[in-house]
This record gives C-alpha cells, sequence and structure tokens, in this order.
C-alpha cells in the first residue's frame, strides 16, 4: 500500500517521525511535504495530496499542520477527497469504518508524536463497514457532483 504523507513548515520532525514509522510497518511513503521549516502555504500542500489521492497515486494518505484543519480543509475542496481531522485513535477509526476517510489530518501541536502513531495504526486497521454508511458516503459523492 502506498501512502501519501503532507506537512507544513509547523510539522516537519512530526512528518518525519511518522513516515519512519510508516517504513516500519512496511508502508512504502510517499512524501508531499516540506523539509524544512521555512514558512510556507498549507492549503498548496492539502491540494497536491488530495490530488493524489483522488488520482490514485496513493491508496490514502496523513496531512499534518499545526493543528491538522487549514490542511485537512484545502484537500477537502478536491472532489473525490474526504479528509477527517482526529485528535485521538477512536475517531481515527470511525472515519475509516463509517465515512471512508481516504485521508487523516492531525496538528503538530495538537498531539505528541506517540498519539499521532496510534492515531495512523487505528485508521489504517480499520476496515470501511460499507452498508448503511455506504450510502452515506454516496451521499458525499451527490453532494459534490451538485457543486462541480
Amino acid at each position: 500500500m502506498r501512502i501519501g504523507i503532507g506537512n507544513d513548515h509547523a510539522a516537519v520532525e512530526m512528518k518525519m517521525q511518522i513516515k519512519e514509522y510508516l517504513e516500519q510497518l512496511g508502508y512504502e511513503v510517499v512524501n508531499y511535504g516540506v523539509d524544512t521549516t521555512a514558512s510556507c502555504n498549507y492549503p498548496e500542500i492539502g491540494e497536491k495530496v488530495g490530488r493524489a489521492v483522488a488520482a490514485g497515486e496513493v491508496d490514502c494518505a496523513v496531512l499534518i499542520c499545526g493543528t491538522g484543519v487549514g490542511i485537512s480543509m484545502a484537500a477537502n475542496k478536491v472532489n473525490g477527497v474526504r479528509a477527517a481531522v482526529c485528535s485521538e485513535a477512536t475517531t481515527a477509526r470511525l472515519v475509516k469504518q463509517h465515512n471512508n476517510a481516504n485521508i487523516i489530518a492531525f496538528g503538530a501541536r495538537i498531539v505528541g508524536v506517540e498519539t499521532a502513531k496510534d492515531i495512523v495504526k487505528a485508521y489504517l486497521d480499520a476496515e470501511f463497514e460499507g452498508g448503511r454508511h455506504a450510502t452515506r458516503v454516496a451521499m458525499f459523492e451527490e453532494i459534490e457532483n451538485r457543486n462541480k
């Protein structure tokens, strides 16, 4: 499985640690983020990662900025993206099981690295449950189609 990872200047150190953790788990990681703390624009990175997920270049992605919010908002502007901010593992598991999220995000200023690892692991270990949830995910696509 190929996992995209993107970050802004506030999350360089955490991105490196999460990338290493994912590789230790056996995943191929594609880095779309920055590797320096020089100020950058997180909407550009969120969009880049969103486009990569929507195009199938990667199977899913992890986004990290100061809070996880801004970068995920940008990714969610791309049709086909379902990015969710997670500050703990239960939410990460449920956004996959119920919403079939294809991107998770969190904040380097909000969670510590061990919590971030727990979030990533819970998300990757979860599977979309389908059923009534598939109907709701299809509704997301209908909303996108109405707003093209």
